[in-house]
């Protein structure tokens, strides 16, 4: 089936008691089974089935399965947050004297994670900067590199075919967070990534109302990650919020094809306005991953960044903007803008936002599903107050 197909219908059954056609919202902690004999079984994992809301519930379940299917992956595994996916999946394959090589930029909360967090249980961290830097910076100890298409928040294209080819001639895993792209627009384990991961908080959910990670790949490597990283950090998505993020997967497709002709439009007007100094959205033909985009990718995604004169034109900007949201996260039916210096990555040391191009100009817009006139009209007047305000204090 197409992706649009399976976005409505995998992992959609009807439910077997009452036959409602949506799945239903099983708000239960506990599960009966039965016997004595079939307890001992569930609980050794001799037998498939519920027996524990940290561990499994049949909404999350649906979710899970529908997530696996648009991914093309064996199977996944949903956690309350895509950091509680992150930290579960670190938590699972990692041990102490392990490496983890990661292409920055990453957003501010993995890799403040990577380098603050996993270093004091023993783990090496390694920036290796770039796909070409990747093989010399493997060593034996590395088990896994992590890497985000596009990248958050300058919007980097890495070579998702290079990064597998190179990191599975050395035995180590890969890692991909498809947040920003969504299985609509880039899978990929097509292209040879190992496991695949999402802050499902963003478009995969598409309407800001809950959180959820996510993370999908071979069954093997599922299981254990349910077992450990699940079973005894106990990251887990609730119910209700595995049923939000069921209703939203349905309608992916039709979303993010408005994400992505909105950011088209409003990337290609930036790139022509006097008051921005640089545009970030890989479906320019002036991005240097724009190439590598369109082999990649069915479509150039919702987000664009821009480089404004300062600090203080970053601010005015914002502070006049009236359909775009200040507020951190993106992938909303609403457009919102964020100063990710001050904000996403504000703990990251100033020398470590630098190299990665997080500057104190730097502004990044995920672009809703309004009328891209509107959204550009609202930002033609936000520049404009503010060459009209910089100009006058000079």
């Amino acid at each position: 089936m197409k992706i649009r197909t399976r976005a409505v219908h995998a992992g959609h059954h009807p439910d077997p008691l009452t036959g409602a056609h949506v799945v239903p919202i099983y708000s239960t902690s506990t599960f009966a089974y039965g016997s004595f004999a079939r307890g001992e079984r569930l609980f050794a994992g001799e037998e498939s089935g519920y027996i524990y809301g940290r561990i499994g519930n049949p909404t999350v379940r649906a979710f899970e399965e529908k997530l696996a299917s648009l991914e093309g992956a064996e199977d996944a595994v949903a956690f309350a947050s895509g950091m509680a996916a992150i930290s579960a999946l670190c938590t699972t394959l990692l041990a102490p004297g392990d490496e983890v090589v990661y292409l920055a930029p990453l957003y501010g909360g993995t890799e403040g994670y990577f380098l603050e967090t996993l270093t004091k249980f023993g783990v090496r961290v390694t920036d290796a900067g770039s796909v070409e830097n990747l093989p010399q910076a493997l060593t034996p100890a590395t088990r896994l590199v992590y890497l985000e298409t596009p990248t958050n928040p300058t919007l980097r294209i890495h070579d998702l075919s290079a990064v597998a080819q190179i990191a599975r001639a050395r035995g180590v895993r890969t890692v991909v967070d498809n947040t920003f792209a969504t299985p609509y627009l880039t899978r990929p384990l097509e292209h040879g990534i190992d496991l695949v991961l999402h802050s499902a908080t963003k478009y995969l959910g598409g309407h800001g109302d809950c959180l959820a990670g996510v993370l999908a790949g071979p069954r093997e490597v599922m299981e254990a990650v349910r077992a450990e990283g699940l079973r005894h950090i106990g990251g887990t998505l609730g119910a209700f919020e595995g049923y939000l993020m069921l209703r939203g997967l349905k309608t992916l497709p039709l979303r993010m094809e408005a994400h992505c002709a909105g950011a088209a439009q409003v990337a290609e007007y930036l790139s022509q306005h006097p008051a921005v100094r640089r545009v970030y959205y890989p479906g320019l033909p002036s991005h240097p991953g724009h190439e590598t985009a369109r082999r990649q990718m069915q479509g150039f995604g919702g987000l664009v960044s821009i480089e404004l004169e300062s600090k203080q034109a970053a601010a005015l900007f914002l502070d006049s903007l009236k359909l775009f949201t200040q507020a951190v996260s993106l992938g909303d039916v609403e457009s919102l803008a964020t100063h990710p210096a001050s904000t996403t990555h504000q703990l990251l040391p100033p020398e470590v936002r630098a190299a990665h191009g997080v500057s104190d100009s730097l502004v990044r817009l995920s672009v809703g599903i309004e009328d891209p006139e509107d959204l550009i009209a609202d930002l033609e007047q936000a520049l404009e107050h503010v060459m009209q305000t910089l100009l006058a204090r000079r």
